[in-house]
């Protein structure tokens, strides 16, 4: 392997056509450039320099190396800076996978408060349902996650912090005022159901379950927009979170909120320290959930 150094001094020669005019401009004493040259000759196995008076010039393999070698400096120079900037926080690009709901909501006033906080680091968003965003994260395909967890369920990666808590609400038909919790889920034994991904159902069943019935599940779609429509239009009910709420909000339908949460998180994968540059999105994130309206709150 080529020391970067011995390359400079070579690179160095070739300019200035002698060792102490190159000593000179890489600011070393003239036995630290010889000796360089000397090296990467034994290296190389090959005849780089040839002396011509009081000056030396290069043979023709010591041309093809230097000119090589300029490239190669200059690609180290080049990934340097870029891992300057990203230290610095003056550069970076961050691949954030998000929910649906948190995309509509968290995503937007996350992104000008990294504007006005980092300006220079870039975000790559791909929307994911957790599981997704989780293999993402194991793959290597994404840097930062945002995900829902309910309170039975145990996040298993290894770096999950808590954002918010996001309260689930009853969706029905109607512009009543919000009725109690505890009279609300009865109300609906035998009433059609629209229920959610596989983690949302089940949450939907057990809700309904301890309030003394087995939900009719009939339709099923994760689109929150799509379950208020089908509310609003007479004959089923559903349960959805304050996210896909304050995302969407029909006004046809009514809700309650109900004595169960789920947990937003900010999720990553792998031992700390983080990019500064995730670190950073990961800030504005768990600031920006903060900020949230009710329902939402931590």
């Amino acid at each position: 392997m080529l020391e970067l150094r011995r390359l400079q001094a070579l690179v160095a020669v070739a300019h200035t056509g002698s060792v102490s005019a190159a000593a000179d401009e890489l600011r070393y004493g003239q036995p630290t450039i010889s000796h360089h040259l000397r090296r990467l000759e034994a290296e190389t196995q090959t005849v780089l320099l040839q002396r011509v008076g009081r000056g030396v010039r290069l043979t023709a393999e010591g041309e093809a190396l230097a000119h090589r070698a300029e490239e190669i400096l200059a690609l180290a120079q080049r990934a340097e800076d870029e891992l300057q900037q990203a230290a610095g926080l003056r550069a970076g690009r961050v691949r954030l996978a998000a929910f649906p709901s948190a995309t509509a909501t968290l995503v937007p006033p996350m992104l000008r408060l990294l504007g006005e906080r980092a300006p220079a680091v870039a975000i790559e968003l791909i929307e994911a349902e957790p599981p997704d965003a989780a293999a993402m994260l194991r793959a290597g395909d994404v840097d930062l996650a945002l995900t829902f967890t309910y309170a039975d369920e145990d996040a298993d990666l290894l770096s999950a912090m808590t954002v918010a808590v996001d309260h689930l609400y009853l969706v029905e038909p109607g512009t009543e005022r919000e009725r109690r919790p505890d009279r609300a889920l009865r109300a609906h034994t035998g009433t059609r159901w629209v229920a959610g991904c596989e983690r949302c159902r089940a949450q939907l069943v057990d809700l309904c379950a301890a309030a003394g019935f087995e939900p009719e599940v009939t339709f099923a779609t994760d689109d929150y927009v799509a379950v208020q429509a089908l509310v609003a239009q007479g004959s089923l009910v559903s349960i959805l979170p304050g996210l896909a709420l304050a995302a969407h909000r029909h006004p046809g339908v009514r809700v309650t909120r109900l004595p169960a949460t789920r947990r937003v998180q900010v999720v990553s994968y792998g031992a700390p320290p983080r990019p500064r540059a995730v670190d950073a999105v990961a800030a504005a994130l768990e600031d920006t959930a903060r900020m949230l309206p009710t329902p939402v709150g931590v």
